[in-house]
């Protein structure tokens, strides 16, 4: 039981409470909206899945362009094993999230420069009471040994020389911190001078320009952003493209918005039979790859990953895909290149019925054997009896995060069906 203002206390009851409340929000916790870090990811704590309606977490990795973010809803996943609700990209969701709020604290300019400077104010405040504590700790040293200096018998030459030598130290070290003091109030005086209110009023009007300043860290920029956002309810379209945003202001009042986020595959977009349609239609009418690529950019028909129109390579493998075109001459006949149960890549990743950048990635970790051809266009050619294609097919329909969880557990992978003892073993050995 609490009794509050019953004793004398170094800090309120509400200084307090708040400071418990601050400590919890900062724990690093599903349930916690976290301290603000250095990431680049602004909205970390932010997110809310709309499916589940909880806190969606933070991913990195590194790519050619620097660190790269994602909101995964993963809670269940971790937790039950369940399937994750969704994720997504984390720079389209970032930009419009920051529009809104700098687009928002336009009005307040004035009421931000007179924040700036009552803060700026209060924290020279703040190291004017840290100096003038230390002169007071060094002018007390002084004459600590002021007295212990005129305390000793004059008998004692040695004890004597030793307080005075102590007591000359402590004055030097007193003088320095006041020279050191006064430095420091002819360079950052506690007022500020019109030239600097000036300045942070400046700054205040141009708050974009305050955002992206090079001083201001990631830090600073999340801080600023939870003052004005509590919260950010983000639900997509299953894999599509389309993601419905809501935006909870601190206060309570929500703004919504329909985004468009980037996606890896071209069968991922919600309007991709229509693309296809529209294909038939403009390869049969005899166009060019380049005159199909403009004309689905009048159209509005984009292309994933967040780019602004289809080049010619990637309408030329559309239409290869769905057979709209001949497929371009291979420079060397194919049963001169491939020996006995070889594959090239793109047909042994159809007959697994994986992506091909899987199977690429499965061949740069040296999971499959494999070469490359000595002549343009240096094609990559795998060895692959019909033993190891099943092999291949079963580690592909292994369930996602079955390689790190198998780590950890320890447990023994399931039999991929008829598989051969060499292959379950090397099987066993690409997974540890």
């Amino acid at each position: 039981m609490t009794i509050p203002g019953l004793l004398p206390a170094y800090i309120t009851v509400e200084q307090y409470e708040a400071n418990l409340a601050r400590m919890q929000a900062n724990r690093a916790r599903a349930e916690c909206l976290g301290a603000p870090r250095d990431g680049p990811a602004l909205l970390a704590g932010l997110v809310i899945c709309g499916v589940c309606h909880r806190r969606m977490g933070v991913t990195y990795e590194r790519s050619r362009t620097g660190l790269v973010h994602r909101y995964v809803c993963r809670r269940g996943h971790l937790t039950y094993g369940v399937e994750r609700c969704q994720q997504m990209a984390g720079a389209f969701l970032d930009a419009h999230v920051v529009e809104q709020v700098l687009a928002a604290l336009a009005p307040a300019a004035v009421e931000l420069s007179v924040q700036a400077t009552g803060q700026i104010e209060q924290r020279r405040l703040a190291l004017d009471r840290l100096w003038r504590q230390r002169l007071e700790r060094a002018e007390q040293a002084c004459a600590r040994a002021r007295r212990q200096y005129e305390q000793a018998e004059s008998e004692n030459r040695l004890v004597v020389r030793q307080l005075e030598s102590d007591w000359e130290a402590a004055l030097t070290v007193r003088q320095q911190l006041v020279e050191d003091y006064q430095r420091f109030i002819r360079t950052r005086p506690v007022r500020l001078s019109p030239v600097e209110r000036a300045a942070i009023r400046a700054l205040s009007r141009d708050i974009p320009a305050l955002w992206q300043a090079a001083t201001t860290t990631c830090a600073d920029r999340k801080q600023l952003l939870r003052c004005v956002v509590d919260q950010v309810e983000v639900t997509a379209e299953g894999a599509s493209e389309n993601v419905h945003t809501t935006l909870v202001w601190a206060g309570g009042s929500r703004s919504s918005a329909e985004l468009v986020r980037p996606v890896a595959r071209v069968d991922q977009l919600s309007y991709y039979s229509r693309l296809v349609d529209r294909l038939r239609a403009l390869a049969a009418a005899g166009l060019t790859a380049k005159a199909i690529a403009d004309q689905l950019a009048r159209d509005g028909l984009r292309p994933p990953r967040g780019q602004e129109r289809f080049h010619d390579g990637e309408v030329l493998q559309l239409l290869h895909r769905h057979g709209l075109c001949p497929a371009r001459p291979q420079p060397h006949a194919e049963e001169d290149l491939l020996g006995p149960d070889e594959w090239w890549l793109a047909t042994l990743a159809r007959e697994i019925g994986m992506p091909v950048a899987t199977l690429f990635g499965w061949l740069r970790r040296g999971w499959i054997t494999s070469r490359q051809e000595t002549r343009p266009p240096h094609r990559w050619i795998i060895l692959a009896d019909r033993g190891e294609v099943e092999r291949l097919r079963a580690l592909h329909q292994l369930p996602a995060g079955y390689h790190n969880r198998r780590r950890w557990t320890g447990e023994e992978p399931a039999d991929p069906g008829k598989e051969s003892d060499s292959h379950a073993a090397r099987t066993r050995q690409e997974l540890h």
